[in-house]
């Protein structure tokens, strides 16, 4: 099956030793670097182990980020930061400048959760923290407000078509459908939107792949608002929606040869190659020409000559990012511990800032071979 969700290149980053000599003064301090250094690595190792499950990466970040949490916030719970809270750099790369195969219910319920887990970090970290910077992240940068926005936004629209597979497999009704479809375009135009104003050498790719899943949601949509329609006997309506749809699904057909043609960052995912994807043009011209059938035979209704207006709200199914908080700090943290810290034996020469040459290799993400075409369909 080919892929169906574009991404960006996983982010690297440089390593870290948390090697902090002269300002460790005490075993409980050192066991807290050692226990950094190894859950940090389990943590990256993670990120392209085939193998790993969410639970397994919610143990792993858990770990890594209860011990982190000393060198952030203050051990009394107070607003404070930790003494440690500049003592260490972190280097990463930038994303940018710098496929749902067949799946059981179950897979579909943690594909669905997971992106909406994703899209709660995504929300966490540009509420919480990237505020609290030192310095403003660079316009067009991973931690800068448009492409953050932009991910939690995109998590939620790919979290919603989840929902759609899932409501047209059970055959809910037509209107049901055309709203989640319309609700899912509206997301994908404002992610699209969002990062408009970014350089266009850098952020087309991403652009291309959002703008082609606008179209072919719009393009679900009035197929089944058609459908809706022909149900109420507006069949001239019914058909003139069906019309709409044929045209934003050939305009989609097109946007995925763009997308593919387009050099950025990120593999290129080859949606058109699916089998949800070419199950929607044959499901606008089967029910176009069922359309024009009735209207021929039975109802002899004008068609208008503009598309209708989708108004389209759904009342069920609708995404929104789950809530997420760091772990608790860990207990290995106590007041003793970061005593054990002392700063004043810090050398000059600060060895644990980066840098600048200093390169970071890129991630060597797992080659998954497109397995045969079995569609988006979800049992």
């Amino acid at each position: 099956m080919t892929h169906w969700f574009h991404r960006n290149p996983l982010k690297a980053t440089a390593p870290v030793s948390f090697n902090y000599y002269g300002v460790v003064t005490g075993p409980s301090a050192s066991k807290i670097c050692n226990d950094l250094r190894s859950s940090r690595a389990r943590l990256l190792e993670l990120f392209t182990d085939l193998s790993c499950n969410p639970e397994m990466m919610k143990n792993a970040a858990d770990s890594y980020f209860s011990l982190l949490q000393g060198f952030i916030n203050s051990l009394d719970e107070s607003t404070q930061e930790s003494k440690l809270r500049y003592i260490q750099n972190f280097k990463w790369t930038d994303t940018l400048q710098g496929q749902v195969p067949s799946i059981t219910e179950d897979e579909a319920k943690e594909v669905h959760r997971s992106l909406k887990i994703a899209a709660g970090i995504f929300k966490h970290l540009k509420e919480s923290h990237i505020p609290k910077l030192i310095t403003p992240a660079e316009k067009g940068r991973d931690l800068e407000s448009r492409l953050i926005e932009a991910y939690v936004i995109q998590c939620q629209a790919e979290a919603q078509e989840v929902t759609i597979a899932r409501a047209i497999e059970l055959k809910h009704a037509p209107g049901l459908i055309a709203a989640l479809a319309y609700e899912t375009a509206n997301f994908y135009q404002k992610a699209d939107h969002t990062l408009s104003s970014l350089e266009p050498a850098y952020s087309t790719k991403w652009r291309k792949y959002l703008h082609l899943k606008m179209c072919f949601y719009t393009a679900y949509a009035y197929c089944y608002h058609g459908e809706t329609l022909l149900a109420s006997d507006k069949c001239g309506e019914a058909i003139r929606s069906l019309q709409e749809a044929e045209k934003l699904y050939a305009k989609a057909e097109a946007l995925c040869k763009e997308y593919g043609e387009t050099k950025g960052p990120g593999p290129t995912v080859k949606p058109s190659g699916h089998l949800f994807f070419r199950k929607l043009g044959n499901l606008v011209k089967n029910t176009l020409e069922k359309c024009q059938r009735e209207n021929g035979f039975i109802y002899f209704q004008k068609i208008p000559t503009e598309a209708p207006q989708l108004e389209l709200k759904a009342n069920y199914g609708l995404v929104e990012p789950i809530p997420f908080e760091f772990p608790p700090t860990s207990v290995q943290w106590t007041p003793e511990t970061l005593a054990a810290f002392d700063l004043t034996k810090r050398p000059k020469d600060d060895s644990t800032k980066p840098k600048p040459e200093e390169e970071v290799k890129p991630v060597k993400e797992p080659d998954i071979k497109p397995q045969k075409d079995t569609g988006c369909y979800i049992s």
